[in-house]
């Protein structure tokens, strides 16, 4: 039997590229009830109506809430009866949070602080929060805001846990291939258009990972988390400019046109920190990083010290395992919306 059954599942930012994965995952499946926590009602009334037309025998599991993390009592109305939390809602683009970093920090950071200490206050039993590769070493106002995220939410699962209540954990990936703001869709529109695809620069590096990996992830990491937990897959990764050349192998050549570093962009990323690989514990596919549960009793650390303060390296997508480019056709030939962008060239 399987810990789903019968439990009401919210997913806050449900109505974003996570979310509907989830569905896809978990629709059919002997799951009580799924709730689509999120601000934006077009996205909910669109979400609505497909699940009606495509799974007419499963919608009514869907309920949604429309509502803002920023807003605690709307957090809170959609508590009652919840069993397990994805929290999902962000501000995910570099650029935008670059430019206004306060909506940034209200949604990353105060946002995740009102989902956890709600979930504490309702008795939810797991909550297992998203968070991403640019919060390891942020140089970005999105990584740093994220990074921030990330000692919310330890700090919320220290508390629960001494209370015998909620576990709360973390998991942290790389780029989504065609989550919402992504690249390879914006390569895809571009040479549909007819024009250059652009590149930033072609020599960085990035993590690949479909939506369905991030859904076992968050799976992964449901079943298997002490609090404070963060849990990381292990992920191939490619440059920029061989990314490039697969989007073209698939769709068209319609030349390429490098236009700089955007603001906050790093030239590789960053999953696990050096600090972090110390604590990390090997499960596979994925690393466990524990919870460092030192407390406020400084002495033991200033005057008695500590010998090991960081392994050799980061695990970045410079030094994990690179996929030349018929690698990356392949990897990106998993994911529905490639797969549907191709069904239609074929169709027209």
């Amino acid at each position: 039997m399987s810990a789903f059954d019968g439990a009401t599942l919210l997913i806050t930012g449900g109505t974003g590229s996570f979310g509907n994965t989830v569905l896809k995952h978990f629709l059919s499946s002997d799951i009580g009830q799924i709730r689509i926590f999120s601000r934006d009602e077009k996205k909910q009334d669109d979400m609505r109506h497909l699940l009606q037309a495509k799974y007419p025998e499963y919608a009514k599991k869907v309920k949604f809430y429309v509502g803002d993390v920023r807003d605690p009592r709307s957090v809170a109305d959609a508590m009652p009866g919840v069993d397990y939390i994805f929290h999902a809602a962000a501000l995910k683009q570099v650029p935008s949070c670059e430019f206004f970093p306060m909506q940034a920090v209200k949604t990353n950071v105060e946002g995740t602080d009102n989902v956890l200490h709600a979930a504490i206050d309702a008795g939810v039993k797991r909550v297992v929060c998203l968070s991403t590769d640019k919060a390891a070493y942020p140089i970005n106002a999105m990584g740093i805001s994220k990074a921030m995220m990330e000692h919310v939410i330890y700090a919320n699962a220290r508390v629960a846990a001494e209370r015998g209540g909620t576990v709360i954990c973390c998991t942290r990936y790389g780029n989504v291939m065609c989550s919402r703001g992504s690249v390879i869709p914006l390569f895809i529109d571009q040479i549909h258009a007819g024009h250059p695809i652009t590149i930033t620069n072609p020599e960085m590096t990035r993590f690949l990972m479909n939506l369905d990996e991030a859904v076992e992830l968050v799976r992964f990491a449901f079943m298997n988390a002490d609090p404070g937990d963060l849990f990381i897959q292990k992920a191939d990764a490619s440059t920029i400019g061989d990314l490039a050349l697969a989007v073209q192998q698939l769709f068209g050549d319609t030349g390429t046109n490098i236009i700089g570093t955007r603001h906050g962009e790093k030239l590789y990323e960053t999953l696990m920190t050096r600090e972090e690989r110390l604590r990390s514990e090997d499960m596979g596919k994925y690393f466990r990083v524990a919870a460092d549960n030192r407390d406020l009793n400084y002495d033991k650390y200033f005057v008695q010290g500590k010998v090991e303060t960081q392994a050799d390296e980061s695990y970045t997508s410079h030094n994990t395992k690179r996929l030349d480019v018929e690698g990356v056709v392949k990897k990106i030939l998993t994911t529905d919306y490639v797969k549907e962008e191709l069904e239609g060239i074929r169709h027209n």
